[in-house]
Formats: C-alpha cells, sequence, structure tokens
C-alpha cells in the first residue's frame, strides 16, 4: 500500500475518532515518525501533503537532513530522549523538542540560541524505560522554559506503557489531559498508531503516527 493510501485511512481514523468526541479533525495535528526510514519516504510523505515529521534520534536524522532541507514548510519534531550533551546539535536541526524533561536541558537548548518551540514529556508510567519528568516538577520547568530567551512552551507530551490494547494507554492519556488543565497548557502530544484514536478521545492535540503510514520498521 503507499503512502497516500495509508494517509487515507489514517484520515479516515481520526475523523472518525473526532465525530465520536465533538472535536473538528483540524485540531488534529498528525506527525509522521519517520525514524528508520530514509529520506525519501520523508520526501514521498510530503508530496502526499505531510508537513509535520517526528524522529527519535538526533544523529540518525542529522544523516537525512541534508536531503530533506528543500522540503518548504516542513517541521521536524525530537520526540525520542535528548541527551544534553547533543542539545546543541538538536536545536540546530529540529523546529520542536517534544522531550525536554530537565532544568538542565532547558539551559542547553537556550544556550543554542536558535527558536525552538518545546513540550514537556511527562513520566506516567512505572516502566524504568521510560522517560520524562515527574508531575511534580513540572511547575518549575514550565518556569525555567519561560525564563528563556528562545524557547517557546507549547504543552505536554507522554507515552504510557506498550500494549496491543488502546483501551490500556487511556488512563495515561486522561492523566496528562488533566495536568495540562491544570497548568493551563494547550498542547498534548499522546498517541501513536495503535492508540491514538484513544487519546483523540482523552483530547490529544498532537498524535505520533509511523507503522499505520509506513509499514513497520526494519532497521538496516
Amino acid at each position: 500500500m503507499s503512502v497516500p493510501e495509508r494517509l487515507a485511512e489514517v484520515r479516515e481514523r481520526i475523523e472518525r475518532a473526532c465525530a465520536r468526541c465533538g472535536r473538528e479533525p483540524s485540531s488534529i495535528t498528525l506527525i509522521a515518525v519517520t525514524k528508520v526510514f530514509p529520506a525519501a519516504v520523508i520526501r514521498e510523505a510530503y508530496d502526499a501533503g505531510l508537513r509535520e515529521f517526528g524522529e527519535n534520534y538526533v544523529q540518525e536524522f542529522e544523516s537525512k537532513a541534508p536531503e530533506v532541507q528543500d522540503l518548504a514548510g516542513a517541521r521536524f519534531h525530537l520526540i525520542g530522549h535528548l541527551q544534553s550533551n547533543k542539545a546543541k546539535r538538536a536545536a540546530e536541526l529540529f523546529s520542536v523538542i517534544q522531550t525536554v524533561d530537565s532544568p538542565k536541558l532547558v539551559r542547553r537548548l537556550d544556550e543554542a540560541a536558535r527558536p525552538l518551540d518545546v513540550m514537556l514529556e511527562v513520566k506516567l508510567s512505572p516502566e524504568q524505560a521510560k522517560s520524562g519528568a515527574d508531575p511534580g516538577e513540572l511547575p518549575a520547568l514550565i518556569g525555567a522554559v519561560r525564563a528563556a530567551r528562545n524557547l517557546h512552551l507549547l504543552g505536554l507530551m507522554t507515552m504510557p506503557p506498550w500494549s496491543d490494547d488502546a483501551e490500556v494507554s487511556r488512563p495515561y492519556f486522561r492523566r496528562l489531559h488533566d495536568l495540562a488543565a491544570q497548568l493551563n497548557l494547550p498542547t498534548l502530544s499522546m498517541g501513536m498508531s495503535h492508540d491514538f484514536e484513544v487519546a483523540i478521545e482523552e483530547g490529544a492535540t498532537h498524535i505520533r503516527v509511523g507503522t499505520a503510514l509506513f509499514g513497520k520498521r526494519t532497521k538496516p
């Protein structure tokens, strides 16, 4: 199946989810997750109408960036964990950093002196492998970002524990929505190929979709 065909299916799923909860499909930003896929796939997705792309690793995207820098209007989101020693390079490569989780990382990104949209990654799962700030750390993190000269705070993101059952994700999405409401933050990045309908029902504004658009990833 081609990318345009897969994209049409994803958009239908978005529309159905929005209809169930009384939202407009235009309120959902679809981020095409292109990790492991080559730059040619980004270009194909761009030609199909996509403009927001997600990558997990600074080093991987660094090798693709020269091949996609001519795509007018394309925005690249870092959605994987970011080590502070790679913050400067990340700020050069990406328009949005979705995984800010410490004051140190805020400082390093701000020191790169490039305008950046950022989201705060919140750890709501007990899984050790998951990154993110504890909910109790958010007020201080928000203060740090808002004091930074070059960073613009959008909202929150999270990664629930993996499960084939999308309903397992629902309480995590609901918790993130509640936190964002308490903190008066408008943007929620949550939901992937298998559970983004539930995320939309719980208030997601940004969904991160890879497999449903491009098929299973096979590492080279």
